[in-house]
């Protein structure tokens, strides 16, 4: 019989629900996963996937750029008296990038 030790590991809940029931449709235990994972990274000598910063588009990144401004206080945010006000200026930009009216 093969000698095992125990690992012990932190993770929210969630993560380890979803993880069951991925896991459980391939027919192995979350320790099964793990002893794969570790595995495959002792074999390739690393980790076994591609590690990557998400990358965003042009326009998502100066979103995000200007979100961090906003709650940093580097930029004021724009504030609307009513729906009405923020609608009617949602159409006038529709208008003027489209050339006509929602």
């Amino acid at each position: 019989m093969l000698k095992t030790s125990n690992l012990n590991i932190r993770i929210d809940p969630q993560t380890k629900q979803g993880a069951e029931r991925l896991f459980s449709t391939f027919g192995i235990t979350i320790s099964d996963a793990v002893n794969i994972f570790l595995r495959q990274s002792l074999l390739v000598g690393g980790l076994p996937f591609e590690m990557k910063q998400p990358r965003y588009n042009a326009e998502t990144e100066a979103a995000m750029q200007e979100a961090r401004d906003i709650t940093s206080g580097k930029k004021k945010s724009k504030g609307y008296s009513g729906v009405d006000e923020l609608f009617a200026e949602l159409d006038a930009e529709y208008e003027a990038e489209n050339g006509k009216g929602c």
